[in-house]
Parts: C-alpha cells; sequence; structure tokens
C-alpha cells in the first residue's frame, strides 16, 4: 500500500510530463531515487541504515548505478543528493553523476540502487567543493555496510560517508572507491529554470520544484 500511495504521488508530481521523454529528464531520476529510498529503506533489511539516516547531514541515491553482466569500469549513473535543513526537513536536490571507477559488483548483476549517507560536514564539503573521488580523501573516512545493511557497526560509527547498495533485491557490500561524483550544472538549470550550484540548492535553500516533494517526504519519513 505505502508503494502504491508513493507512486499515485509521483504520477501527480509529473503529471503532464511528455510520456516519450521521461525516461531522459531530470524528474525521471528524481522519482527513480524516490522509488530507490522506499526499496532499500523499507522492510527489516532497511533498519540499520534507517538509525544511521536519521544523523546525516545528506544522502546521495544512485538508483540505476550498473547497466552490464560483467565487472564496470567506467560506467554509472545519475544521482542526486539532498541535505537536512536547519529545521531538521530535507533539501531539494542536487545532481550528479557517478562514474569513471571500477566497481566491485559481482559478475551477472545488472543493476544496482547506490545510497551515501553523508555523516559529517566534511564529508559534505567534500561532495560540494570539487569533483569528489571517493577513497582518494585521506582525510575522510569512508565506510561500505554490507549483506544486510548490517555488522561492521564501529567502523560506520566514525565514518564521514556511508555507503551500501542493493542489488537485484539484495542488500551487499560493494566498493565504490575510485569511483567519480560530478555535479551536473546543466541538469540542476533545466529543473530549477535558472542557473544554481550544489551548494546554493541544498545548504542555502535556493530554486525549489514541487516534483521533489515525495523524495523529501519519504526520506523525513524514514529519517526523523
Amino acid at each position: 500500500m505505502k508503494t502504491f500511495l508513493l507512486g499515485m504521488a509521483i504520477a501527480t508530481a509529473t503529471l503532464g510530463a511528455p510520456a516519450v521523454a521521461l525516461a531522459s529528464t531530470p524528474q525521471h531520476l528524481v522519482d527513480s531515487s524516490t522509488l530507490a529510498v522506499e526499496d532499500m529503506m523499507g522492510g527489516a533489511e532497511g533498519s540499520q541504515a534507517q538509525t544511521f539516516l536519521r544523523k546525516a547531514k545528506a544522502v546521495v541515491v544512485c538508483p540505476d548505478v550498473f547497466r552490464a553482466g560483467f565487472f564496470i569500469g567506467g560506467e554509472g549513473g545519475g544521482c542526486v543528493m539532498v541535505a537536512r535543513t536547519a529545521d531538521g526537513s530535507w533539501s531539494y536536490p542536487a545532481f550528479y553523476n557517478m562514474g569513471s571507477g571500477s566497481f566491485g559488483l559481482q559478475i551477472g548483476v545488472q543493476n544496482a540502487e547506490v545510497m551515501m549517507l553523508i555523516m559529517t560536514n566534511g564529508g559534505l564539503n567534500a561532495i560540494l567543493n570539487s569533483q569528489f573521488k571517493l577513497g582518494a580523501d585521506a582525510g575522510l573516512a569512508v565506510a561500505t555496510l554490507g549483506a544486510g545493511v548490517s555488522g561492521a557497526m564501529s567502523t560506520a560509527i566514525n565514518a564521514d560517508i556511508l555507503t551500501f547498495s542493493k542489488a537485484q533485491g539484495l542488500y551487499g557490500g560493494i566498493s565504490l572507491s575510485g569511483s567519480v561524483l560530478s555535479n551536473d550544472a546543466g541538469t540542476e538549470q533545466a529543473y530549477y529554470g535558472q542557473q544554481l550550484d550544489a551548494r546554493q540548492i541544498v545548504v542555502d535553500g535556493q530554486g525549489s520544484n514541487p516534483g521533489a516533494n515525495p523524495l523529501r517526504t519519504i526520506l523525513t519519513r524514514y529519517g526523523q
């Protein structure tokens, strides 16, 4: 029932968008990210991730990163990032691309949902300030939550960034080390109708689009 209601909210938010162009629009990425959060956070398997989400400064959601049946080099996908606002709610999304990495994903996996929980201001600033390469900044601790999004608690507690994924219905502990997050200013301009950078969107609160309200709502549900 929750998934049905969420789908109805997304359909309402995107009403009027050309159907043939939906797959390539920023709104489609936002909608896919909303469904990915529901998929990854819902149920017993996501309960541990919810604990960390409640403390997170920001979240990066990549709803469909992998598109091959073998180890991937240089592949990636679109991502959105939202940050916690002063009143505890969530910002509107900034847009990112993930790529240029060799992801440690087992052979035969077609795609995966990936979420990165940004636990510290240092982690958030690292992503906002420049093109960010996971694992390259010696000053940041990046931890991967393993199968079931549990275990590795002592490592995760002190991490700046926590990553976890769900591929083909299973949670796993893939490594994103070496993959690059780069801001997609063109998509942000298309989505908000003005030129804004990621910091202006997620920290300064500039720009809004009602199409992102379902994403913000579901993060509030699981992250408060």
